[in-house]
Order: structure tokens, then sequence, then C-alpha cells
């Protein structure tokens, strides 16, 4: 036989086992470690054939099985005769799907896709991905979640009630996967701008996890979506005849804090130092109490905060182009003081400050926040949340944001208060008449909930804004020039940021990895994307930019002291690329 043949016909498992990204635990299977041409056995607890071969989603085809795997895995008779490769697969389902006029229909076929076939479905969102995104992911993810009661159809994650209590670490035990990377979790108490969702929520973890898949190169079965349920305060919910979730108020204070502390340490003992635990969508003092509190005993990261607050940075970092100068030279407001809101204002501080060499302290001065009261301010330090008192500077009281824009002349405004239509006419004409080129973020999801449309922010600032939103919205044509909006989706940051971490065998998270993906991010805009008045570079080379930001988080991990898979290697960039999950087929002897 020839030695090219036979090299190709090798068996991954007879080969040398290689160094791949596994967070510290062997590929026994050899599966992430062979190449699209080397053969791989389909193991689930035994080697899957047959009718249960089809039914698998991590291995099932479809009609790309060739004769010879027909034969093999005793397949003859469960197919069509006809052989379909998996790019005409794609293009079938593809077609299939912009057949649907709802996007929550397309959301279901998605993931009913997911359930039966997940190679074609990962293919499907990587090749498609600026159409897929906002199917997955916001704005339709959002109405998913309100209707996941009558959409439910099978588990997609770990469910843990507090029927569980003292029994969360068994519960871990009874998920499949052993080797977890990634782990998302919410409580489902303030899901996107839409509120109290409890345990319909899941659809929020489901599809983050589906998009470090698709965007960030991490493996699937490396990542456990996790809805923690203590109950809902959300009436309608409650009287659901469909509701999934417990029929109770939720917990709170004590009761909700011992059951959270529970779960950290269950997920630590199980699954390890290395293990990423990303919060999302909690109610804004849980979000900052538990970020605080194990923040330095775990590998947590929080993407309403710390996520927001990055893809935020790399925006306004990129934009300077535009506006010229540099940050610290800059004032910026925001509409909203939540855990988004303060976030974002506290990078952006650290940002300041890293570069002038001044306090951060300092650094916030050129920060302004206003909140459902009014412009936060030194007269009403007393009565504010903790979050945001670093935020109330010297001024006079004000009520609105129309007269605090005047009074504060900012070259930004950030809207992050889930309030829809609150960048009004008369506040974007006063941005454009303080700024040639006024910065106006609308970052609340989904687009009922956006501070204000792409088209009126083009159009109000007579085609001189630079625009961000939150939720894509399309292009504007205005004065014969064509506008094309940027959308600040955390869907740029947490991918490539979790990967970055999974890739260095990171311990913590610290601030200066937000830096170094911010830097990152902002560094993939190029000129032709400036001359359309875009700030973030298009979602069609997502995964070179997960990779550029994965490499930029992973070498301040090495350079931190908090990286455990030694040595370094000497190219991120490409080492990154090559430890990325692709979604190719592959042959089954």
């Amino acid at each position: 036989m020839d030695s090219k043949m036979e090299k190709k016909s090798e068996a991954v498992l007879d080969m040398s086992p290689k160094s791949t990204v596994e967070g510290g635990v062997e590929d026994i299977y050899g599966e992430d470690c062979a190449t699209e041409d080397q053969l791989i056995t389909p193991w689930a607890f035994v080697v899957s054939s047959g009718y249960n071969l089809l039914r698998d989603p991590r291995y099932n085809k479809g009609l790309a099985f060739t004769e010879n795997e027909r034969d093999v895995h005793y397949l003859r008779g469960l197919l069509p005769p006809a052989i379909m490769p998996q790019e005409l697969q794609e293009k079938r389902l593809m077609q299939s799907l912009r057949r649907y006029e709802v996007p929550l229909n397309k959301y279901v076929a998605l993931m009913e896709l997911e359930e039966r076939n997940e190679r074609l479905f990962y293919k499907l969102l990587i090749d498609n991905v600026e159409e897929l995104l906002p199917i997955v992911y916001t704005p339709t993810v959002g109405e998913a979640c309100q209707k996941y009661g009558s959409i439910f159809k099978r588990s997609q994650g770990l469910y843990i009630s507090l029927k569980e209590k003292g029994r969360i670490l068994e519960v871990l035990k009874n998920w499949p996967e052993r080797k977890i990377q990634v782990i998302v979790v919410t409580d489902g108490e303030r899901i996107l701008g839409l509120g109290d969702l409890g345990c319909q929520g899941m659809g929020i973890p489901v599809g983050k996890l589906a998009l470090y898949t698709a965007l960030g190169g991490v493996r699937p079965s490396a990542c456990l979506p996790i809805t923690i349920d203590v109950g809902t305060n959300n009436e309608q919910l409650l009287e659901d005849e469909f509701y999934i979730g417990l029929r109770q108020k939720r917990a709170t204070g004590k009761e909700y804090y011992d059951f959270l502390d529970e779960f950290m340490k269950a997920v630590k003992q199980n699954y390890g130092e290395k293990v990423l635990v990303q919060y999302e969508d909690f109610a804004n003092h849980n979000a900052f109490e538990l970020l605080a509190k194990y923040g330095t005993t775990h590998l947590v990261f929080n993407d309403d905060i710390q996520g927001t607050a990055a893809v935020v940075l790399a925006g306004l970092v990129a934009s300077l182009k535009l506006l010229g100068g540099s940050l610290a030279d800059h004032t910026f407001l925001f509409f909203g003081a939540g855990e988004a809101g303060t976030g974002i204002a506290e990078l952006i501080a650290l940002a300041i400050s890293k570069k002038s060499n001044a306090p951060v302290e300092e650094a916030r001065k050129n920060i302004w926040l206003v909140d459902s009261k009014g412009l936060i301010v030194n007269a009403r330090k007393e009565s504010l949340q903790a979050h945001k008192k670093p935020w109330a500077h010297e001024h006079e009281p004000v009520n609105n944001l129309l007269d605090t824009v005047k009074a504060i002349k900012p070259a930004a405004i950030i809207g992050t208060s889930g309030v829809g239509q609150t960048f009004t006419k008369e506040v974007i004409e006063a941005m454009a008449s303080i700024n040639k080129r006024p910065l106006i973020m609308a970052l609340s999801n989904p687009t009922a909930q956006s501070e204000c449309t792409a088209e009126e922010a083009y159009t109000w600032s007579e085609g001189r804004a630079v625009f961000a939103s939150g939720s894509p919205f399309p292009s504007v044509e205005y004065n014969n020039k064509l506008h094309i909006p940027s959308q600040a989706n955390n869907c740029y940051i947490f991918p490539g940021f979790g990967f970055g971490l999974v890739m260095a065998g990171a311990i913590r998270v610290h601030n200066d990895m937000l830096l170094a993906a911010s830097e990152a991010l902002a560094g993939q805009v190029t000129e032709e994307h400036y001359g359309k008045g875009m700030i973030y570079p298009p979602f069609g080379n997502i995964r070179k930019i997960s990779a550029h930001i994965a490499a930029n988080v992973a070498a301040k991990a090495y350079e931190l002291g908090v990286a455990t898979r030694l040595p370094q290697p000497a190219d991120l960039v490409k080492y990154a690329e090559s430890c990325m999950y692709t979604p190719n087929y592959r042959s089954y002897r």
C-alpha cells in the first residue's frame, strides 16, 4: 500500500498524543487533536452505530454517511440511498430557514437542528453568522425566553432549583460530560431588557454557549448551560400553566446567597480550578455581589458588567480615529447606572488611568451617569447604591437627559437604561450642536428597548453621528451617503475572551485582561470600516477577531502569572487558530 495512503487512513488513537486546549483534562478519545483526514471513533458510552448513531447529535451526519460508513455502522436501510455532502446539506437548510417569516420559528428550527446534528448546526452558524446571529442571540432569543415554556421540547442544560439544596454536587454529576471548560449560568431575574423570566431564562446560557463554540472555538462538549431556579416574582409566569420552573416567589437574602455558595463550591469541586463560570443576566444587586465575592477565589466573569464594558471600550478607542484626541480628552455621559453602565464606566476610567498615569479617581471625573432620578451628583451621595457612589461628582442637580447633555457637553452618550426611545430628537440635536461627530451608543436590548434607532441618530444629526447599538439595525442612506451602523455586541468579546482563558489555563480574571481584549478588538477596525462610519469590524471575520482577542487575553494571563498551561506558545494567535473547534464532518472507521 502507498505510504501516503497509509498515513491518511491512520487512526488518531494510534498516534502519539498532542497538546490541545483541554483545560488540563486529557482528550482520551483523540477526537479534538485529529485532523479532518484522520479517522476517529464515534464514542458514546459504547461505540455508537445503527439507529443510535443517527440519534446521537455529536456524531450524526444525516445523508453525508459514506457507503463504507453505512456498511460498517449498520446504517443500511435506515437512510435514503442518496449521499449528500455537508455543504449541500447546509445549502438546503439555509433555504428552508429563509422560508420562515417569523424569527421565532427560525430559532426553534435551529435549536431542533442542534439537537439532531451538532456539527451541521455549527457549520450553518459559522458560515452565516451575520444572518443567524440575531436568531440565536438578541433580539430573537429574548422572545424565545418569554415563550420558553411553550416551545420547550428537550432539556439543553442543567436546571438547579431550590429542591436540590444540599445536593448540587450530585446534580452536576448527572451531566454526562466531565471535561467542562465553560459554564454560563443565570438565575433569570433580569433577562435582557425583559425583566424576571425565572426558569425560562435558560435560553440565554444556551445561546451564549452556542456562540462560545461558533465564534470562539470552544468545543460544544466542554460547554455547560445552567439555570439556577430560586423562583420568580413574575406573576404572569406563576399563573401560566406551561411555566417550567418553581411556582414560588424568589428566594432572597441569606437563603439565596447560601444556595449560590453551595453551587460555586460544587462547581470547583467537580470541574476544578480552571473552569470558567460566566454569570449572565443576574439582577444588579446580586451581580455585583457575586462578582466581588467569587472573583478572588474562582475563575468568574460577568458578561453584563465586564463583557459589555470591554466591547464598549473597544468602540470608544476605535472611535477616536473619527473623533480625534485621546480618551482623556473627552467627556462621556451614561444614561443608565446599572451593572452595565457602571461596569463600562469603570473600565473606561481604568483605561484612561493606565494611558495617562493618573489615579482612577481622577479619571472618573471625565465620566458622568444619569439614573432614573437624574444626574448622579454629590448632593445625592447618601441615598445612592454602593456601585453608583464613585460617580457622584460636584454639580447642580439635573433631572432630565436633555438638560444634562446641555450642561455636561459630552462627546458621547451611552445608553444602558433598558428604556426605549429615550434618545429623543432634541437630545440628538443637542449632541450634534456640541460635537462635529457626536458618538451615539444606544446599547439596550432587545431592539424595542434601544434608546434610539440608527435612522433617527443619522437623520437628527444630519448624517454626522457615529452610531452603535446593542441590537442590529439596517444600513441608512442619508444625503446620498450610505451609513453602516455598528453593533456593540458582547459577542465580539466574550467568546474570544473565554477561549483565551481556557487556552492559557487561567485561574483568575483580571481587569488588565479586559483592557487587552478591548485593544485587540479595536485593532481589527480598518480604514475601510472607518470610511463607512463603523467603529467595530464586520461579524463575518469574527473567528479571526476572536483568535486575536484570545491571544491578547492569554498573553496577559501569562504576564500576570495566572496561566497554568506551560510553556507559553511562541505564537499565540496561530496557537488559538489551531485549537479552535471546526464543525466539518469527520470520517468514521
